[in-house]
């Protein structure tokens, strides 16, 4: 049997990488002054972070039910069953429309798994490529939903964001608060265990959110996840806005805090997240693996 992996714009893999592994990428359309993009289509990431920090007006749009259906119809002809990976439900719709198209339209029915793994970005990279592994292992697309999803929570994010500004464009944040921060010079760091983002702390330097985001990361890897870390199931991954030279260095940083964690993944944040977030932003992830 065939099992065909596919997932949205927002696990930070390029089309050229998911298409050299097998998986199969639906374009995420990003709205830039009333024109749309596709990332790594059509919108490159200097393009997009010059009209970031410029006066653009950007938002995000989900994968519509017709480029869902023409990109599962023409996978369906050469594969059995398809497993669809999409942005956390606590973060877009795109989940919620792909699970009915799956419920409602007989094509799909008992052949096409949705599945509302609660990830982004680089965690949501890594349960692409444990649905790749457990497919290679010979595992069914049913069986492949049901470990993703016994598995969804068992992640964790904290992302340090650079300015406040952002947030205030897209509403996330009191402008009084955004003002009143930026000003102050505060870099909030965020936390994701599954849901939306939420403040977890706030620091003045960089060098301090990065302590709170490895002081939180040791907890969670040495209580919440302490039976995965025994069993070698627990891996890191770091993301950035815009940022690569600090994400490389904070590898290192990393690499010597978790010496007994293998680090996945060094990866840009998709740009639909990194709209709400700006550049310079810094993140260390955790998640369970096949």
């Amino acid at each position: 049997m065939k099992i065909a992996i596919s997932t949205d714009g927002n696990s930070g893999f390029t089309h050229a990488e998911a298409e050299k592994l097998g998986i199969t990428i639906i374009p995420t359309p990003v709205i830039i002054d009333g024109e749309i993009y596709l990332e790594d289509i059509s919108l490159t990431q200097d393009f997009f972070y010059e009209k970031l920090t410029g006066n653009s007006q950007i938002s995000t749009s989900q994968p519509s039910p017709d480029s869902l259906q023409e990109y599962w119809d023409k996978l369906l002809e050469e594969y059995d069953e398809i497993v669809y990976i999409p942005i956390s439900s606590g973060l877009a719709a795109a989940y919620d429309t792909a699970y009915q198209l799956t419920q409602t339209i007989d094509r799909y029915k008992g052949k096409v798994f949705a599945i509302d793994n609660h990830r982004v970005s680089v965690t949501q990279k890594q349960s692409l490529l444990d649905a790749l592994n457990m497919a290679k292992d010979g595992k069914t697309a049913k069986e492949i939903a049901d470990w993703l999803t016994e598995t969804a929570m068992k992640s964790s994010i904290y992302i340090t964001v650079n300015t406040l500004t952002y947030l205030k464009k897209g509403g996330r944040l009191n402008p009084a608060v955004a003002f009143v921060g930026n000003l102050l010079k505060i870099k909030p760091v965020l936390q994701n265990h599954g849901e939306k983002f939420d403040q977890f702390t706030k620091a003045r330097k960089m060098s301090d959110a990065k302590a709170a985001m490895v002081g939180a990361m040791k907890k969670d890897l040495e209580t919440k996840f302490a039976d995965e870390l025994k069993k070698g199931q627990m891996t890191l991954q770091i993301a950035h806005t815009k940022n690569l030279d600090a994400a490389l260095k904070f590898k290192t940083e990393i690499e010597e805090a978790f010496p007994d964690v293998e680090l996945t993944f060094v990866d840009s944040l998709s740009l639909s997240v990194s709209c709400h977030i700006g550049p310079g932003a810094l993140a260390l992830a955790c998640s369970i693996r096949y």
